[in-house]
């Protein structure tokens, strides 16, 4: 076997790979240890979850299992109440037109009665005015003629009885 090439370089090939092969056998050797490490905080872990999380999984389950038909009856009587009340204040709305209705006529009727009695009294007034003031004031004027009358003929002064009578004088 003699090819050319040296002993020695057999040897240092040789070794160079022995090495290669005890490096490589120390880094999976510290591989299988990192992996061991960790395998045993993943069963830590998953142990703490077991323990913990697993139960409160089960009581929300429980929990969500028995208020489930509880929360779906509350959603249906909340349903019904809005039902309820949409109908009611369809029902209120109407009501409140109506009686809206009825109190604008009932104003009308009060307005047109009101304005009925103040045309009376004022046709009134303007009666009692023309039926008692004005034969009133011909009576004064009747009057302060006789007066002007019996004055003359008791020979008084014109210009003193002027003056008694004041606005009067006709």
């Amino acid at each position: 076997m003699n090819n050319g090439i040296p002993p020695w370089a057999y040897f240092l090939f040789t070794a160079a790979t022995a090495f290669g092969v005890v490096m490589q056998a120390a880094v999976l050797l510290g591989m299988l240890f990192a992996i061991k490490a960790a395998m045993a905080r993943l069963d830590e872990v998953t142990k703490e979850m077991k323990e913990n999380a697993l139960p409160a999984l089960a009581t929300a389950r429980h929990l969500l299992e028995e208020v489930s038909p509880k929360l779906k009856v509350a959603a249906q009587n909340v349903l019904d109440v809005s039902h309820t009340l949409r109908h009611e204040s369809t029902h209120v709305s109407g009501a409140v037109d109506e009686l809206m209705k009825k109190a604008e006529v009932q104003v009308d009727r009060v307005n047109e009665m009101v304005t009925g009695t103040l045309d009376s009294i004022a046709y009134a007034t303007s009666t009692v005015q023309r039926a008692v003031v004005t034969p009133m004031r011909q009576v004064g004027a009747v009057l302060s003629g006789l007066r002007a009358g019996l004055d003359v003929l008791r020979s008084r002064d014109r210009n003193s009885h002027a003056g008694n009578d004041g606005d009067h004088f006709v």
